[in-house]
């Protein structure tokens, strides 16, 4: 299987050139955008029902994914996310496990297993809930962004993002929720609540909120009004 990341960095799509029949990718639900007629396509529960609706409930992901199963080498399949940005490609290595968050999976190897990950009340706290997604195994592995994609390699010491803007990490990071400041900032500054993480690993992260977004929009929005009975 041979990818290739384009339109980056604003409206990232990833292309898939399958090497020989019998290759596989597995996609969010509603992510292609074109294909090669002759590859084939399923759409199934991964897992089971009770795996796949684990993953939907507390994970942010479809309930069906579409399985693209090549024919014959050389064919291409096209996929993009929802949002409005950017794609990463991570190799995924046994042992090497990815946490990401809700969201943020695109499409990956069958050899890729995805379930959910408890995050404890600190999740809960920090306003992203209680579950992230665990991906492990052997194979590749697409995450997305909503705005432009910004890696950070951390080296042990202390590092601290908004909670909004996490897309993934290294399973061997950990992080622990906090305030900016004192109560003035947490309710004044607009900045709320912030992750601080730490360990040896990769910290993936999006310039873009879709809270702030969707607060921006809201004075915007239309209103239906209410009249009054005479």
């Amino acid at each position: 299987m041979q990818t290739q990341l384009l339109q980056q960095p604003d409206y990232g799509m990833a292309c898939v050139t399958f090497d020989q029949a019998g290759e596989q990718l597995v996609v969010e639900s509603g992510a292609m955008v074109a294909r090669d007629p002759k590859i084939k396509m399923k759409t199934k529960m991964r897992g089971g029902l009770l795996k796949a609706a684990k993953r939907k409930l507390f994970g942010g992901e479809s309930l069906f994914l579409n399985t693209f199963t090549a024919t014959e080498p050389g064919q291409r399949l096209f996929v993009a996310p929802a949002p409005e940005g950017d794609l990463q490609l991570v190799p995924m290595q046994p042992g090497q496990d990815l946490i990401i968050q809700s969201g943020s999976f695109l499409a990956a190897e069958p050899t890729v297993q995805l379930d959910t990950k408890w995050s404890g009340f600190k999740g809960f706290l920090s306003g992203e809930g209680f579950f992230f997604l665990k991906a492990s195994g052997q194979g590749n592995l697409f995450i997305n962004t909503y705005g432009g994609l910004h890696q950070v390699q951390l080296t042990g010491q202390p590092y601290i993002v908004d909670t909004s803007h996490i897309v993934a990490f290294s399973s061997t990071v950990t992080f622990t929720i906090r305030k900016v400041g004192g109560l003035k900032s947490l309710f004044l500054s607009g900045e709320g609540l912030v992750c601080e993480f730490t360990g040896v690993g990769t910290l993936w992260l999006q310039t873009r909120n879709p809270t702030s977004l969707a607060s921006f929009l809201n004075p915007f929005r239309a209103v239906k009004r209410q009249t009054g009975s005479t």
